[in-house]
């Protein structure tokens, strides 16, 4: 953890690790980079923590894939050339299964891939003003990687619901549904207080508890193939793939003509 990061602020606070994504002029969006980094810092941690906190920015916690980055690709190599979604969904998996305990702290909006994030963690807490949303059929996409993992926290027909309406909720609706833990205005203060429990716990006693709770639940393991098949589907398409192009060009919604 002692690496120059392009994507992401690291601190270690003895065995908390505090791991900030800091993409703010690309609303914190997920791109290969983001990937490698996290991955590389929770590699380190599975030795050198026994807690990760995952947050973002005040206003955005992450917004999702990096459509910059996928209208880049499609320009270079055509349609038929989706990104593997291998390495995100193993970096989900490893956030909920690793032998730490990962809070995520949410701040402002958290969509699509940056809900993937925080369903994957073991704890969330948030702000008052945090939004959850899944905004990908919009484009014809869907949250294929995502959904093992949210639904493993709130269950299929809420994140069904997400799914098709596209509509953000607020933090109170996200508690409700569990996707939440704990919820203040005040979240860094909220953070304080959680941390200074887990801080009690032992890194042994974490990873063996960590290792038996994923052997009751093998949803997000056996739901992988599946998964990252849909995904490709939709990240392959050279219909979808040229909406998204046309979106960051000229800020154009799929539904919208011009």
């Amino acid at each position: 953890m002692s690496r120059t990061y392009e994507t992401i602020r690291v601190r270690l606070d003895d065995d908390i690790a505090v791991v900030q994504i800091h993409r703010p002029d690309a609303d914190n969006a997920i791109n290969s980079r983001l990937i490698e980094e996290v991955g590389d810092v929770l590699r380190a941690c599975e030795t050198g923590a026994k807690v990760v906190v995952l947050e973002g920015l005040p206003e955005v916690f992450c917004s999702g894939a990096d459509f910059g980055e996928i209208q880049a690709r499609f320009d270079h190599d055509g349609p038929g050339h989706g990104e593997d979604p291998g390495p995100l969904y193993d970096l989900w998996q490893r956030l909920a299964s690793g032998p730490y305990v990962t809070v995520a702290h949410v701040r402002g909006r958290a969509n699509a891939g940056g809900v993937g994030f925080v369903a994957a963690c073991d704890l969330v807490l948030s702000d008052e003003k945090a939004t959850f949303s899944l905004s990908e059929l919009l484009f014809g996409l869907m949250p294929a990687c995502v959904l093992p993992f949210l639904i493993r926290r709130i269950g299929f027909t809420k994140a069904n619901m997400l799914t098709l309406t596209t509509q953000p909720i607020s933090a109170a609706q996200a508690l409700a549904w569990g996707l939440v833990d704990a919820c203040e205005a005040n979240s860094g203060n909220l953070l304080r207080k959680h941390l200074l429990r887990l801080r009690r716990l032992g890194k042994d006693g974490i990873g063996r508890y960590k290792r038996y709770a994923c052997s009751l639940d093998a949803l997000i393991r056996t739901a992988r193939p599946k998964a990252l098949e849909a995904n490709l589907e939709v990240f392959s398409d050279a219909d979808n793939l040229s909406k998204i192009a046309r979106y960051v060009r000229t800020g154009t919604f799929p539904w919208e003509t011009r």
